[in-house]
């Protein structure tokens, strides 16, 4: 079909005909984006790990690395989101026929893209390294509630596992009953005192799971180290409640300062994800505003070829 002579015909690129949408460069700007931050979270880590110290007076203190480690959140983003959206900006073909705002407006959409597919791909791949971590905090965890059963078994003077007096079936608290089945008034033939220890340490343990030991084992204990050590009766006695306030404030020392290791990583917790949403909050504008960058950077490339 033939066109008219006075008929003009547009052969640029029509709006219509193309996608004001640039995947590829989105894709090329976000993969950069991704690869530079975890070089950069490497780094950081790095020198986090050279800072710090597990010696008292040693290294930076807490609050020094804490601020540290968000400034070099906001750096990071602002590094690796900018590089990425002007690389996405810069890439990107050049939209003929448009208006200026449009073409900004275009350029800030592609860099904003580019930061969001890229914070979707880094957080895959930190997905399996923070379960890895997980993990390990977990089985850390676990030997601290170890090593603080310990702590306050020693400080009760207990030589069996502590008895649980909500479970009948709890070998402690089996053991406890069945020493008082034998218990007696006449002195028992124990050279080395292993049993009377052993026993003495049962009924400990279970005072200290209770809040309080009982007046009878109160008595049966008292006449036990009045037999061994030639202390009177009233002495052993008040030997066994100043024992057992000693460990009543070990335990309770004990369980303050897990909660207050608690505390202090909630509260490290909750500071991190604080500075890390503002931190990506400025990621998301670095790199619109880098977009925009490249995209003129292109334009101009293009009109001056």
């Amino acid at each position: 079909m033939a066109v008219a002579p006075n008929v003009s015909v547009n052969t640029t690129t029509s709006d219509g005909a193309q996608s004001a949408v640039s995947w590829a460069a989105i894709i090329g700007g976000a993969v950069v984006s991704s690869a530079m931050s975890l070089i950069l979270l490497s780094l950081g880590t790095g020198i986090g790990l050279s800072s710090i110290s597990p010696y008292a007076n040693s290294g930076a203190s807490s609050s020094t690395f804490t601020v540290t480690t968000a400034i070099w959140l906001i750096i990071v983003q602002v590094i690796s989101a900018g590089l990425g959206g002007y690389l996405a900006g810069r890439l990107r073909t050049r939209w003929a026929g448009l208006h200026t705002d449009e073409v900004y407006f275009r350029d800030t959409a592609h860099g904003f893209m580019a930061w969001s597919v890229g914070a979707i791909v880094s957080a895959s791949l930190l997905a399996s390294a923070a379960s890895s971590l997980v993990g390990t905090g977990a089985q850390a965890a676990g030997g601290l509630v170890s090593g603080l059963g310990s702590t306050l078994s020693s400080a009760a003077g207990a030589a069996g596992s502590a008895a649980n007096t909500q479970a009948a079936s709890n070998p402690g608290v089996q053991a406890y009953f069945t020493d008082m089945l034998f218990r007696s008034d006449k002195a028992v033939n124990d050279p080395n005192n292993q049993q009377s220890v052993a026993e003495v340490g049962r009924i400990m343990s279970r005072s200290l799971a209770s809040g309080e030991i009982a007046p009878a084992d109160k008595t049966y204990v008292a006449q036990l180290i009045a037999a061994r050590t030639g202390l009177s009766q009233p002495d052993a006695e008040k030997r066994v409640d100043d024992t057992v306030g000693q460990a009543k404030a070990a335990a309770a020392k004990a369980e303050q300062t897990a909660r207050d290791a608690a505390d202090t990583a909630r509260k490290a917790a909750s500071y991190l994800s604080l500075w890390l949403f503002a931190s990506m909050l400025i990621g998301a504008f670095s790199s619109s505003i880098a977009a925009t960058w490249g995209g003129r950077r292109r334009d101009a490339a293009v009109l001056a070829r």
